[in-house]
């Protein structure tokens, strides 16, 4: 597994800007980003597929906005997004977390 990110505060700010990139090396899963603050949006690309979910203040914990290459869009309820005080966690759908693929992400707090 390997985790980069960078994470920009500019003084006097109100809003806080994490990206990174993420690479299972195993069998895909669940990941845990720590960007130091709580996000209010959450864009988590696979850069491999080109599928992608999206998480929106307000939405409950483990749900995302889906949409998958091909262009379909779904609702996800238990293996999306969920928001913590300093991270979020990606949850395993295999669209997004799949062994091997390069996955991006931005923050927005």
């Amino acid at each position: 597994m390997a985790i980069t990110q960078s994470i920009s505060k500019a003084p006097g700010s109100v809003s806080n800007v994490a990206t990174g990139s993420y690479l299972s090396t195993g069998a895909g899963a669940a990941f845990t980003i720590t960007c130091g603050f709580k996000p209010r949006y959450v864009l988590v690309v696979n850069e491999t597929s080109g599928d992608r979910e999206e998480w929106f203040y307000g939405m409950t914990a483990a749900h995302a906005v889906k949409r998958i290459a091909a262009g379909t869009w779904s609702n996800l309820t238990t293996t999306g997004i969920t928001v913590a005080e300093h991270g979020f966690t990606v949850g395993l759908d295999t669209d997004i977390c799949y062994a091997s693929e390069q996955v991006r992400w931005l923050a927005l707090g």
